[in-house]
Protein backbone atom coordinates (compact mmCIF):
# COMPACT_ATOMS: atom_id res chain seq x y z
CA UNK A 1 0.00 0.00 0.00
CA UNK A 2 1.49 3.12 -0.93
CA UNK A 3 2.25 5.72 1.75
CA UNK A 4 0.00 8.74 1.75
CA UNK A 5 3.16 11.69 1.49
CA UNK A 6 0.67 14.60 1.96
CA UNK A 7 -0.71 13.23 5.11
CA UNK A 8 2.76 12.36 6.50
CA UNK A 9 3.62 15.60 5.71
CA UNK A 10 1.08 16.84 8.05
CA UNK A 11 1.98 14.23 10.84
CA UNK A 12 5.54 15.39 10.45
CA UNK A 13 5.64 19.25 10.76
CA UNK A 14 2.97 18.76 13.28
CA UNK A 15 4.97 16.61 15.54
CA UNK A 16 7.83 19.13 15.13
CA UNK A 17 5.77 21.84 16.16
CA UNK A 18 4.65 19.56 19.03
CA UNK A 19 7.62 18.59 20.69
CA UNK A 20 9.33 22.32 20.31
CA UNK A 21 6.01 24.27 21.81
CA UNK A 22 5.78 21.81 24.57
CA UNK A 23 9.37 22.08 25.96
CA UNK A 24 8.98 25.76 25.77
CA UNK A 25 6.02 26.05 27.97
CA UNK A 26 6.48 22.72 29.64
CA UNK A 27 7.09 24.77 33.45
CA UNK A 28 3.69 26.80 33.10
CA UNK A 29 2.17 23.31 32.40
CA UNK A 30 3.70 21.38 34.80
CA UNK A 31 2.34 24.99 37.58
CA UNK A 32 -1.19 24.71 35.67
CA UNK A 33 -1.43 21.01 36.18
CA UNK A 34 -0.62 20.96 40.22
CA UNK A 35 -3.10 23.68 40.48
CA UNK A 36 -6.10 22.55 38.29
CA UNK A 37 -5.51 19.05 40.52
CA UNK A 38 -6.73 20.91 43.95
CA UNK A 39 -10.52 20.18 44.45
CA UNK A 40 -10.39 21.14 48.22
CA UNK A 41 -12.77 23.50 49.93
CA UNK A 42 -11.02 27.30 49.91
CA UNK A 43 -9.49 27.19 52.95
CA UNK A 44 -7.68 24.27 52.99
CA UNK A 45 -6.05 25.27 49.42
CA UNK A 46 -2.38 24.99 49.06
CA UNK A 47 -2.58 26.88 46.00
CA UNK A 48 -4.11 30.56 45.93
CA UNK A 49 -3.14 30.99 42.50
CA UNK A 50 -0.95 29.85 39.64
CA UNK A 51 2.01 31.72 41.19
CA UNK A 52 1.99 29.95 44.38
CA UNK A 53 3.41 26.89 42.76
CA UNK A 54 5.87 28.61 41.38
CA UNK A 55 7.20 30.14 44.06
CA UNK A 56 6.85 26.71 46.52
CA UNK A 57 9.38 25.52 43.72
CA UNK A 58 11.58 28.19 43.82
CA UNK A 59 11.56 28.22 48.06
CA UNK A 60 12.14 24.49 48.19
CA UNK A 61 14.67 25.02 45.59
CA UNK A 62 13.58 22.42 43.34
CA UNK A 63 12.96 25.05 40.05
CA UNK A 64 14.11 22.52 38.04
CA UNK A 65 11.48 20.02 39.10
CA UNK A 66 9.30 22.08 36.98
CA UNK A 67 9.76 20.06 34.06
CA UNK A 68 9.96 16.51 35.98
CA UNK A 69 7.87 14.23 33.38
CA UNK A 70 9.35 16.40 30.51
CA UNK A 71 10.33 13.46 28.31
CA UNK A 72 6.97 11.67 29.20
CA UNK A 73 4.90 14.43 28.22
CA UNK A 74 7.23 15.23 24.80
CA UNK A 75 7.04 11.73 24.19
CA UNK A 76 3.16 11.87 24.47
CA UNK A 77 3.03 15.70 22.61
CA UNK A 78 5.03 13.81 19.47
CA UNK A 79 2.78 10.59 19.05
CA UNK A 80 0.03 12.49 20.37
CA UNK A 81 -0.07 15.01 16.82
CA UNK A 82 1.36 12.70 14.49
CA UNK A 83 -1.11 10.27 14.47
CA UNK A 84 -3.46 13.13 15.19
CA UNK A 85 -2.41 14.95 11.79
CA UNK A 86 -1.92 11.68 10.27
CA UNK A 87 -5.26 10.63 10.98
CA UNK A 88 -7.27 14.02 10.12
CA UNK A 89 -5.50 14.63 6.73
CA UNK A 90 -5.65 10.94 5.74
CA UNK A 91 -9.68 11.11 6.61
CA UNK A 92 -9.84 14.42 5.29
CA UNK A 93 -8.34 13.52 1.59
CA UNK A 94 -10.54 10.41 1.87
CA UNK A 95 -13.87 11.87 2.90
CA UNK A 96 -13.02 14.87 -0.23
CA UNK A 97 -12.54 11.95 -2.67
CA UNK A 98 -15.21 9.86 -1.85
CA UNK A 99 -18.41 12.61 -1.58
CA UNK A 100 -16.43 14.31 -4.46
CA UNK A 101 -16.73 17.88 -2.83
CA UNK A 102 -14.35 20.68 -3.23
CA UNK A 103 -14.13 21.65 0.57
CA UNK A 104 -14.69 20.15 3.49
CA UNK A 105 -18.44 21.38 5.93
CA UNK A 106 -18.15 22.31 9.45
CA UNK A 107 -19.99 19.16 10.68
CA UNK A 108 -17.97 16.56 8.16
CA UNK A 109 -15.02 18.65 9.38
CA UNK A 110 -15.83 18.10 12.79
CA UNK A 111 -16.83 14.05 12.28
CA UNK A 112 -13.10 13.81 10.86
CA UNK A 113 -11.73 15.70 14.04
CA UNK A 114 -13.53 13.86 16.36
CA UNK A 115 -12.59 9.92 14.25
CA UNK A 116 -8.69 11.34 14.31
CA UNK A 117 -8.87 12.46 17.98
CA UNK A 118 -10.65 9.09 19.33
CA UNK A 119 -7.77 7.14 17.65
CA UNK A 120 -5.13 9.28 19.72
CA UNK A 121 -6.33 9.16 23.09
CA UNK A 122 -6.54 5.11 22.86
CA UNK A 123 -2.87 4.71 21.87
CA UNK A 124 -1.52 7.95 23.83
CA UNK A 125 -4.01 8.04 26.97
CA UNK A 126 -1.28 5.68 29.38
CA UNK A 127 1.52 8.44 28.64
CA UNK A 128 -1.28 11.06 29.30
CA UNK A 129 -2.29 9.31 32.36
CA UNK A 130 1.84 9.16 33.62
CA UNK A 131 2.38 12.52 32.73
CA UNK A 132 -0.37 13.78 34.49
CA UNK A 133 0.99 11.90 37.71
CA UNK A 134 4.58 13.07 37.17
CA UNK A 135 3.52 16.83 37.11
CA UNK A 136 1.40 16.59 40.58
CA UNK A 137 3.86 14.69 42.43
CA UNK A 138 5.36 16.27 45.25
CA UNK A 139 8.76 18.27 43.73
CA UNK A 140 11.69 16.21 43.41
CA UNK A 141 9.80 13.17 44.16
CA UNK A 142 8.58 12.16 40.93
CA UNK A 143 9.22 8.57 39.62
CA UNK A 144 10.54 7.59 35.95
CA UNK A 145 7.84 6.69 33.16
CA UNK A 146 8.08 2.63 33.58
CA UNK A 147 8.09 3.12 37.44
CA UNK A 148 4.58 5.24 37.17
CA UNK A 149 2.87 3.17 34.74
CA UNK A 150 3.50 -0.13 36.65
CA UNK A 151 3.42 1.39 40.26
CA UNK A 152 -0.33 0.33 40.36
CA UNK A 153 -2.96 -2.13 38.58
CA UNK A 154 -2.85 -1.67 34.38
CA UNK A 155 -6.18 -0.10 34.30
CA UNK A 156 -4.77 2.90 35.99
CA UNK A 157 -3.42 3.64 32.98
CA UNK A 158 -6.15 4.38 31.39
CA UNK A 159 -7.48 6.66 34.43
CA UNK A 160 -9.66 9.47 32.62
CA UNK A 161 -9.90 7.65 29.46
CA UNK A 162 -13.93 8.15 29.05
CA UNK A 163 -13.73 12.12 29.46
CA UNK A 164 -10.19 12.09 27.18
CA UNK A 165 -12.59 10.45 24.69
CA UNK A 166 -15.30 12.99 25.35
CA UNK A 167 -12.54 15.94 25.44
CA UNK A 168 -11.58 14.63 21.47
CA UNK A 169 -14.21 17.49 20.69
CA UNK A 170 -11.74 19.92 22.07
CA UNK A 171 -8.76 19.60 19.57
CA UNK A 172 -12.49 18.81 16.80
CA UNK A 173 -13.75 22.36 17.62
CA UNK A 174 -9.82 23.75 17.72
CA UNK A 175 -8.93 22.28 14.33
CA UNK A 176 -12.13 23.11 12.57
CA UNK A 177 -12.18 26.48 13.85
CA UNK A 178 -8.91 26.88 12.32
CA UNK A 179 -9.20 24.91 9.13
CA UNK A 180 -12.59 27.06 8.91
CA UNK A 181 -10.79 30.45 8.92
CA UNK A 182 -7.54 29.52 7.45
CA UNK A 183 -9.48 28.32 3.93
CA UNK A 184 -11.75 31.56 4.33
CA UNK A 185 -8.01 33.41 4.23
CA UNK A 186 -5.97 31.89 1.78
CA UNK A 187 -9.36 30.80 -0.84
CA UNK A 188 -7.60 28.15 -2.12
CA UNK A 189 -8.64 26.16 -4.85
CA UNK A 190 -8.55 22.53 -5.63
CA UNK A 191 -4.45 21.85 -6.06
CA UNK A 192 -2.49 19.16 -7.43
CA UNK A 193 -0.55 16.58 -5.81
CA UNK A 194 2.74 17.48 -6.79
CA UNK A 195 2.59 21.57 -5.68
CA UNK A 196 3.40 22.77 -2.62
CA UNK A 197 0.84 23.15 0.27
CA UNK A 198 0.19 26.97 0.64
CA UNK A 199 0.70 28.00 3.91
CA UNK A 200 -0.43 31.44 6.78
CA UNK A 201 2.28 33.42 7.65
CA UNK A 202 3.55 33.29 10.90
CA UNK A 203 1.22 35.83 12.31
CA UNK A 204 -1.73 35.09 11.14
CA UNK A 205 -1.04 31.57 11.87
CA UNK A 206 -0.52 32.31 15.61
CA UNK A 207 -3.13 34.53 16.35
CA UNK A 208 -6.25 31.76 14.52
CA UNK A 209 -4.62 29.45 16.87
CA UNK A 210 -5.07 31.52 19.64
CA UNK A 211 -7.98 31.96 18.69
CA UNK A 212 -9.28 28.62 17.83
CA UNK A 213 -7.93 27.19 21.22
CA UNK A 214 -9.22 29.78 23.16
CA UNK A 215 -12.98 28.73 21.74
CA UNK A 216 -12.17 24.49 22.31
CA UNK A 217 -11.07 25.62 25.58
CA UNK A 218 -13.63 27.29 27.44
CA UNK A 219 -16.46 24.99 25.85
CA UNK A 220 -14.94 22.41 27.13
CA UNK A 221 -12.93 22.81 30.64
CA UNK A 222 -15.23 21.52 33.38
CA UNK A 223 -14.02 18.33 31.83
CA UNK A 224 -10.40 19.06 31.67
CA UNK A 225 -10.71 19.98 35.28
CA UNK A 226 -12.18 16.73 36.20
CA UNK A 227 -9.68 14.87 34.29
CA UNK A 228 -6.80 16.23 35.88
CA UNK A 229 -8.15 15.31 39.43
CA UNK A 230 -8.81 11.90 38.39
CA UNK A 231 -5.20 11.40 37.21
CA UNK A 232 -3.38 13.23 39.89
CA UNK A 233 -0.99 11.44 41.70
CA UNK A 234 -1.87 10.59 45.35
CA UNK A 235 -0.99 12.75 48.22
CA UNK A 236 0.88 12.28 51.31
CA UNK A 237 -2.74 13.15 53.31
CA UNK A 238 -4.54 10.96 50.77
CA UNK A 239 -3.08 8.07 51.45
CA UNK A 240 -4.18 7.77 55.50
CA UNK A 241 -7.67 7.48 53.81
CA UNK A 242 -8.11 4.70 50.79
CA UNK A 243 -11.84 6.06 50.09
CA UNK A 244 -10.72 9.44 49.06
CA UNK A 245 -7.91 7.87 46.44
CA UNK A 246 -10.97 5.46 45.03
CA UNK A 247 -13.51 8.61 44.83
CA UNK A 248 -10.78 10.33 42.43
CA UNK A 249 -11.18 7.77 39.94
CA UNK A 250 -14.77 8.44 38.76
CA UNK A 251 -16.11 10.83 37.36
CA UNK A 252 -19.07 11.22 39.12
CA UNK A 253 -17.34 11.34 42.43
CA UNK A 254 -14.59 14.09 41.28
CA UNK A 255 -17.76 16.22 39.89
CA UNK A 256 -19.81 15.91 43.36
CA UNK A 257 -16.27 16.77 45.43
CA UNK A 258 -15.82 19.81 42.87
CA UNK A 259 -19.83 20.86 43.53
CA UNK A 260 -19.58 20.38 47.17
CA UNK A 261 -16.43 22.06 48.39
CA UNK A 262 -15.76 24.71 45.27
CA UNK A 263 -19.12 25.20 43.84
CA UNK A 264 -19.89 26.05 40.08
CA UNK A 265 -17.36 28.18 39.95
CA UNK A 266 -14.87 25.04 41.25
CA UNK A 267 -15.48 23.77 37.48
CA UNK A 268 -13.77 26.84 35.75
CA UNK A 269 -10.67 26.82 38.72
CA UNK A 270 -7.30 27.15 36.87
CA UNK A 271 -9.36 28.66 33.34
CA UNK A 272 -7.19 31.29 32.71
CA UNK A 273 -3.95 28.81 33.40
CA UNK A 274 -5.40 26.65 31.08
CA UNK A 275 -6.24 28.91 28.60
CA UNK A 276 -2.65 30.58 29.00
CA UNK A 277 -0.84 27.77 28.44
CA UNK A 278 -3.01 26.00 25.83
CA UNK A 279 -3.73 29.26 23.57
CA UNK A 280 0.35 29.70 23.66
CA UNK A 281 1.50 25.90 22.86
CA UNK A 282 -1.88 25.32 20.22
CA UNK A 283 -0.87 28.50 18.68
CA UNK A 284 3.00 28.25 18.51
CA UNK A 285 2.60 24.81 17.40
CA UNK A 286 0.22 25.97 14.52
CA UNK A 287 2.73 28.46 13.89
CA UNK A 288 5.43 25.93 13.34
CA UNK A 289 3.69 23.44 11.39
CA UNK A 290 2.47 25.86 8.70
CA UNK A 291 6.49 27.42 8.38
CA UNK A 292 8.20 24.04 8.14
CA UNK A 293 5.38 22.37 6.26
CA UNK A 294 6.47 23.50 2.49
CA UNK A 295 10.47 22.37 3.99
CA UNK A 296 9.19 19.57 4.76
CA UNK A 297 6.62 18.56 1.65
CA UNK A 298 9.89 19.33 -0.39
CA UNK A 299 11.91 16.09 1.77
CA UNK A 300 8.67 14.02 0.98
CA UNK A 301 9.00 14.67 -2.64
CA UNK A 302 12.31 13.72 -2.27
CA UNK A 303 11.80 11.15 -0.29
CA UNK A 304 8.81 9.48 -3.00
CA UNK A 305 11.10 10.09 -5.84
CA UNK A 306 13.85 8.19 -4.44
CA UNK A 307 11.55 5.41 -3.33
CA UNK A 308 10.02 5.21 -7.12
CA UNK A 309 13.69 5.31 -8.49
CA UNK A 310 14.82 2.39 -5.91
CA UNK A 311 11.65 0.62 -6.80
CA UNK A 312 12.24 0.74 -10.65
CA UNK A 313 15.47 -0.25 -10.52
CA UNK A 314 14.69 -3.53 -8.55
CA UNK A 315 11.90 -4.21 -10.77
CA UNK A 316 14.61 -3.92 -13.99
CA UNK A 317 17.58 -5.76 -11.78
Amino acid sequence: MALDFESLTEATSGAVGALVSTTVLYPLDTCKTKYQAEARSHHQQRYRNLSDVLWEAIRHGQVLSLYQGLGTKNLQSVIQQFVYFYGYSFLKRLYLKKSNFKSMGTKANLIVAAAAGACTVLITQPLDTASSKMQTSEFGKSKGLWKTLTEGKWSDAFDGLGISLLLTANPSIQYTVFDQLKNRLLKTNARSSESSPQALSASTAFLLGALSKTIATCLTYPAIRCKVVIQAAEREEEKLTGTQKKAHKTMSRVFCNIWKNEGILGFFKGLHAQILKTVLSSALLLMIKEKITKSTWVMMLALRKYLLTTNTRLKSA
